[in-house]
Order: C-alpha cells, then structure tokens, then sequence
C-alpha cells in the first residue's frame, strides 16, 4: 500500500460528501481550514483540534440517509434542494416558506402549488425531527465508527443545533451546543456563502445571524479575519488542506486494517442514499469476493478487489433520488446523468494515495466486454480482469434485489439473464465463476 496519512484519506474522501450535498468540490476541505482558521483565533487547545479537524471533514458523513426523504417529500432533486437550502435562514418562517414556495411544483397553476406547499410544509413539520435526527445519529456513528474522538462525533451530531435554540435535534442553547459543533456550523456556513455571495456576502449571513444561529464570539472571531488574511488565498487553492499548519493536522499513520474500515464507512454511506441499494455495496463485494477467489485470485488482490467492490459506487453520491427511486423508464437525461457516476468514482478515489491505484479498476464496473459500457467504453483489451469481476457481481446483484421499478429475481433467473450476454457484456471465466460460486453454496446450505 503507498504511504498515507489518515486525514488525507478522509480528505480526498469528504470529496463524495460533497457531492450528496450539492455542494461545489472541496466544500468540506475549505469548511475545515475555516474552522481550524477559528479555532486558532479563538486559542482553542491543541487536544481539541484533532477531534475539529475530522468533524469538520466528516459532517455530512450522515446526510445521504437523508435524501429519499428529502426526495420524497418536495418531490424534486435532493442534491439541487440541499444546495439551495444552504443559504436559507430556517428560524425566519417567511425565508423557510418563500423557500418551499420556490421549489415545489414549478411550472403548475397557482391552486395547484398552493396545494402542494401546504402539503410539503405538513410533511416538513411533521418529519423534520426524524430526518435531521437520523441524519445526525447516522453522522455521529460514523465517526465513532472510524475511531475518532468522542467529541468529534458530538459535533457532528450537533452540527444543525442554532445558539438561539431553535435548531435540530435537540434544541440545545447558547454554550449547551458542543463548542467544535458551533464552529463547524460557522465554517460550513461561511463557505457556502462565500461560494454564492462572495466574501463580503458571507460577512454580512454571519452579521445577521450571529445571536440566533451562531455563537456571538465565534461569529466575533470570524468577522476579525481581515482581507490581508492567508485565509483567503488559501482557501483559492488546489491544495487547500495545506494551509493548515503541520501541528494542527493529526499525522495519523493509516494501517491496512483501518483502509478497509474507511472502505466498509464509505460503501455504508453510499448505500444510505436510496432504500433500494441498503446493501449492494456489501453484497457486491462479497460476490466479487466470492468470484475472485474461484478465478484463483489471493493475497492483496483479492483486498483490492473487495475494496473496489466497495467503494465502487462512491459516484451515485452524485445522482438525485428522483433518478435512483424512479418506477419508471429513465428518460435520455437522466440516463446520461446515471452513467456519470463511475466518472465521479474514479476522480475520488485517484485524489486517495492508498487507494489511487484502485481507481480505474473501480471506475470501469460498468465497462462491456463489447466496448459499449460505460464511463470510458473500453474492450476487453483494456479491461483487468477485477473490472470484469465487478461487472459481473454488480449486475448479479442488482438482478437478485428489488428494485422500484421490478420486483427481485431468484438466482436462476438472474444467471439465465446474463448468461445471454456472456463474451459481449460479461467475462466468461468471471461469470463461470460466479456460476460455480453459487452452486457450491448451494450444495453447502
């Protein structure tokens, strides 16, 4: 494995974060140097600073659990609703309702949409507390999940706590809110609107909620950040994550065992998004798994190949639910907007040291055996067998699940279907081996 630090991969990896949040590459990286740029202007205690660091790169580790819902409800794109939702001020009724009005039913007559905004803003009240509160649980456990600090997973369950009180999931007050929970509110909130609105825009959202939603001495701290500040520049820059000085990131070793506890995490997370994936990632790998070893594969490939398998999906982060849950026949767009994700999955995992060499191999689960797959359409001539392994896996697994638009397919149906497109979608010797993975099983049950 290349040497690696645990905060670069959780770095590279806050990448897929950003995309389930709608949110422009690098919004956790440039939320983290904000806050770690507090926390200095504040002298918060050196200790501390760890536990800062990983909330602020894994804050929305939980937010995929949150967007079928989100999805459901408002009837839209979660990924362009939680963009848009980041710049409103949810303790002013009139911004949260204007909000609603804007994004349900566009297009439709007047009673239409007066309809539909009573009823989403029903659903709202009635399920913001079990969506913000599972988000956050989800959120919480996974950092305690990758062995982080205690205080880091409070922060982040308390990330969406208002000083003023009104916020979720607990109505926490004033100092009651986690003090790294406070500035990781702040960070990611002066990030978004300095995206939208520039710097003097974010100035003035922190001016106008400092006392409701922010605490006033860390949105104090913020505002004495001047223009001369290295803030700035830094936050321009390709390598953000850099500017944080030496003694402020934690120089983690990474050993094997905690890569595969990252890759379970983040296959975890991907598989939150949608009811209809809750295990594929899992199942693909052990199918993979299952495939490699009786191709004769061991050692580190088979590790590799697991890994692949899981995080293999990183990119559908990127895809809205209004596309993953449809019932229906995909129109062109959305199919186009679907065979982007293996992209998206590649240029994560090639900004991860220890996983960069897995990337292409990951990327390619959609690949023909033909040259008509997906994202590159390659040939067999330029595809690793593990590609070929993981085209196989996935689409047995997609076959056996239910899915919202046909019902699961026993074993024998689902290998009869690829059996028919065996040497122009699939591998021979990989499917064999599935075949004859699944009947010793079988045999063994």
């Amino acid at each position: 494995m290349p040497d690696a630090r645990l905060d670069d991969v959780i770095a590279a990896l806050s990448h897929a974060l950003d995309l389930t949040e709608g949110q422009p590459p690098g919004h956790a990286q440039r939320s983290c140097l904000i806050g770690m740029r507090l926390a200095e202007e504040i002298e918060l205690e050196q200790p501390r600073r760890a536990a800062l660091y990983y909330a602020l790169l894994l804050k929305d580790a939980g937010c995929s659990s949150s967007s079928a819902r989100m999805s459901e409800i408002f009837g839209r794109d979660d990924i362009q609703l939680k963009s848009r939702g980041k710049t409103v001020d949810w303790t002013r009724p009139s911004e949260a309702l204007r909000f609603t009005f804007q994004e349900v039913a566009p297009g439709e007559s007047a009673l239409t949409r007066a309809r539909r905004v009573l009823t989403v803003a029903r659903e709202l009240r009635d399920s913001a507390d079990e969506v913000v509160g599972a988000r956050c649980d989800r959120g919480a456990q996974i950092v305690r999940d990758l062995g982080f600090p205690e205080e880091a997973a409070r922060a982040v369950r308390s990330l969406d706590e208002y000083w003023n009180g009104r916020g979720r999931p607990d109505g926490l007050i004033g100092d009651a809110i986690p003090l790294l929970a406070r500035i990781a509110s702040l960070a990611q909130a002066v990030d978004v609107f300095l995206t939208n609105e520039g710097r003097e825009g974010a100035r003035a959202m922190v001016r106008r909620r400092r006392s409701r939603w922010f605490d006033p001495t860390l949105a104090d701290a913020f505002l004495r950040i001047d223009d001369a500040d290295e803030l700035w520049p830094a936050l321009e820059s390709d390598a953000v994550l850099d500017a944080v000085p030496e003694n402020m990131r934690p120089p983690v070793e990474v050993a094997e065992l905690r890569i595969d506890k990252v890759a379970e995490v983040f296959a975890a997370v991907v598989d939150a998004k949608s009811p209809w994936t809750a295990d594929h990632s899992d199942n693909v790998a052990r199918y993979a798994g299952m495939i490699g070893a009786r191709a004769g594969l061991d050692g580190d490939r088979l590790r590799d190949l697991r890994r692949c398998a899981l995080l293999h999906d990183l990119g559908k982060l990127a895809v809205p639910n209004t596309i993953l849950d449809k019932q229906g026949r995909l129109t062109q767009d959305e199919l186009a907007r679907v065979r982007e994700h293996p992209r998206h999955t590649e240029a994560i995992l090639a900004r991860v040291g220890a996983l960069a060499p897995l990337a292409e191999i990951a990327g390619a689960h959609h690949e023909r055996m033909d040259g008509r797959g997906y994202h590159r359409g390659v040939a067999a001539g330029d595809l690793p067998f593990e590609a070929r392994i993981l085209a196989v896996a996935d689409v047995y697994d997609a076959l056996t699940a239910e899915r919202p638009y046909r019902p699961a397919m026993a074993t024998g149906e689902a290998l009869a279907v690829m059996r028919r497109d065996v040497g122009e979608a699939f591998d021979a010797a990989a499917f064999a081996a599935l075949e004859s993975s699944l009947s010793a099983r079988a045999q063994a049950a």
